[in-house]
């Protein structure tokens, strides 16, 4: 019998295991460790009853939770509208190649629907070829961008800043 990927919204409980699924996705891309403290400073922007995040959750036919997509509602000003941001998207590397991820997009373009929102906009770094085909069998379109990040304090040194992913 053929198991049917389970996407479903984060709750209270899964945000360990969706911290360690982040440093995962961070050392993956390369990116500088983020501070101590993750979980506290996630957790309330993401289970607040005003919460404008979404995190949706993959779980592997054994239950556990194998990867996540990190969403945000977003204004394109050329479009004059509001369109769902996927920030991150990561699956584990033994979860990958079993129909997760794209269950997760599909996941991703429910939510947009439930949202009233029409299109569903993502980046990803130009060296994951892997990613990059994954979401060209999907039938998404890439744009030719770059992706930037500044300090608000010039005299500040950013270790969380943008990172395409």
């Amino acid at each position: 019998m053929e198991h049917k990927p389970v996407v479903r919204r984060a709750r209270v409980g899964d945000l360990p295991r969706l911290v360690e699924l982040m440093r995962e996705h961070i050392a993956y891309e390369k990116s500088a460790p983020r501070p101590p403290g993750l979980a506290e400073r996630l957790g309330p922007q993401l289970f607040a009853e005003d919460a404008r995040i979404w995190v949706l959750l993959a779980q592997a036919p054994d239950g556990q939770t194998a990867g996540y997509a990190a969403c945000s509602a977003e204004f394109s000003f050329w479009d004059a509208g509001h369109y769902l941001h996927m920030d991150c998207l990561y699956l584990a590397e033994e979860a990958r190649g079993h129909g997760l991820g794209a269950a997760l997009v599909d996941g991703v373009r429910e939510l947009a629907r439930e949202l009233g929102l029409g299109q569903v906009q993502w980046q990803t770094p130009d060296w994951n070829e892997g990613a990059i085909r994954f979401y060209d069998r999907l039938g998404a379109t890439g744009q030719p961008k770059r992706r930037y990040g500044l300090p608000a304090d010039p005299g500040a040194a950013s270790t969380a800043g943008p990172t395409a992913r």
